[in-house]
């Protein structure tokens, strides 16, 4: 039981990194978020395509990641 947690844990978390790697930046950087980034944040703009797909994964392996660790914490 614990070898197939943490085999999906692992799985799970390369998921997770190429989720974050392949979404697009939503701010200019340092300078964005001095002069105005904060205006895009709070903004009503929803993501559209492949970047909600993307964004929705990234959700929900997060979640599966947190779940994963808690779960294998609680085997040992």
């Amino acid at each position: 039981m614990l070898a197939t947690a943490m085999t999906l844990l692992i799985i799970d978390a390369i998921v997770l990194i190429v989720f974050v790697l392949l979404q697009s930046g939503k701010s200019a950087g340092l300078s964005g978020a001095i002069s105005g980034g904060a205006e895009q944040l709070f903004g009503k703009q929803k993501a559209r395509g492949i970047d909600a797909v993307l964004h929705k994964g990234t959700v929900i392996t997060g979640i599966l990641f947190f779940v994963l660790t808690f779960a294998i914490a609680y085997l040992i």
